[in-house]
């Protein structure tokens, strides 16, 4: 049986529950995020396996980390785990349509399967769904709201939130 620990920090987007599966990071939540399981699944609290964690996203919140490298153990399904993957490729203070995603996975019908795959991404953040836009560039679902979604990629290009989409 897997051991699962959580520990919540602060964040300029509220507060974070990061939840590690053996001390590796499994998933991060945000306050009022669709998709949130109960806390109860979130295991005992226990900062040990997060300093790394903290770490980086402190250097990401500070703007000196544009690309993290962390231990992850994702669990989702082949389809997500490709999504996921292709996410984290793609740069810092850019963009991507959900159907650019499907290209880049071989597979340019599968932009619908791509959003709902992105949907669920379970670290939030550090693999940056937030990241994707509609084909037409405007701001579509985000887990988390789209004014997180929209402060963020904001926080990333340098511009103010209000003047984005």
């Amino acid at each position: 049986m897997p051991t699962v620990t959580h520990l919540v920090v602060d964040s300029p987007y509220d507060p974070l529950t990061l939840v590690a599966v053996d001390g590796v990071l499994s998933r991060i939540h945000m306050t009022e995020q669709r998709h949130r399981p109960p806390e109860e699944t979130f295991g005992e609290r226990d900062p040990r396996p997060f300093d790394e964690v903290i770490r980086q996203l402190d250097a990401y919140f500070a703007g000196e980390l544009t690309e993290f490298d962390l231990p992850l153990k994702l669990i989702g399904t082949p389809f997500q785990l490709r999504v996921w993957e292709q996410l984290r490729l793609i740069p810092y203070g850019e963009t991507r349509t959900y159907g650019e995603l499907a290209e880049a996975l071989g597979n340019p019908g599968a932009s619908r399967a791509v959003g709902l795959a992105n949907g669920k991404n379970p670290v939030s953040i550090v693999v940056p769904c937030h990241r994707v836009v509609g084909a037409d560039g405007a701001l579509t679902g985000y887990g988390g709201g789209l004014g997180r979604k929209r402060r963020l990629l904001a926080f990333e290009s340098g511009a103010e939130p209000d003047s984005l989409f």
